[in-house]
């Protein structure tokens, strides 16, 4: 039952938005399982905060390797949660003057503010930087011209970093007006536009077709991957 129950609400909920987006005299239910969804989901972020504090201080209390960065995590965790449901710092909104915390917590200076833009930003980017040298180390590897495919890889992303830069431009600035669609910066337009956007839309039609394929199955109780690894 543990499993059957949720599967069988899944069922229905996902039916129910199916009839609600095709006819439009059931598009309230649509809407009514919308909301369920929200309350829902507000609850998985508390079970989610509970998750989180339950395996970083378990990491804490047993003191493996690299716990320190389970305090670090603890303590943002819990100074964030605290001065946003607290709304420490925020101005009563002008509608409201008399309800302290009738003001938005994202108002611009304030503490949660604050956070987000010198906080949450920067290690953000922090980690996006990171990952260039991987991405960079990717690529090297995949540029190694070992077969046909490769070589066409390679030049392609050849013409468009080249087209790119000035440098680019100038090397084929001395292509006529006749011949401009020769020109680097010209070629690099073209295959983001042509080739780029035609393989872009078989990668967008192969995910909707999988994602199709993975939801009919959930529908029809053939997949229970979602509900875990334990047994009927």
């Amino acid at each position: 039952m543990r499993r059957t129950i949720p599967g069988l609400i899944a069922t229905i909920v996902g039916f129910v938005l199916i009839v609600a987006y095709f006819i439009p005299q059931t598009q309230q239910w649509g809407e009514v399982t919308s909301i369920w969804f929200d309350i829902l989901a507000a609850i998985a972020f508390v079970l989610g905060g509970g998750n989180l504090l339950k395996v970083h201080l378990t990491k804490v209390s047993s003191r493996v390797s690299g716990w320190g960065y389970s305090v670090i995590t603890v303590l943002a965790f819990a100074v964030t949660l605290i001065v946003g449901l607290s709304k420490f710092g925020i101005n009563p909104a002008e509608l409201y003057p008399d309800r302290p915390w009738s003001g938005s917590y994202r108002e611009t200076g304030k503490p949660f503010w604050w956070l987000y833009q010198y906080a949450f930003v920067p290690l953000t980017a922090t980690m996006f930087s990171m990952l260039a040298f991987y991405v960079a180390s990717a690529a090297f590897r995949a540029f190694r011209a070992r077969n046909v495919e490769a070589v066409m890889l390679l030049g392609t992303a050849f013409i468009i970093l080249l087209g790119r830069t000035f440098a680019g431009v100038f090397l084929t600035n001395f292509l006529p007006d006749l011949l401009s669609g020769l020109r680097l910066e010209n070629l690099t337009v073209d295959i983001m536009r042509v080739f780029n956007t035609a393989g872009n839309r078989a990668i967008m039609i192969g995910i909707a077709l999988g994602t199709a394929s993975v939801a009919l199955k959930i529908l029809l109780g053939v997949d229970r991957s979602f509900l875990g690894s334990g047994k009927e």
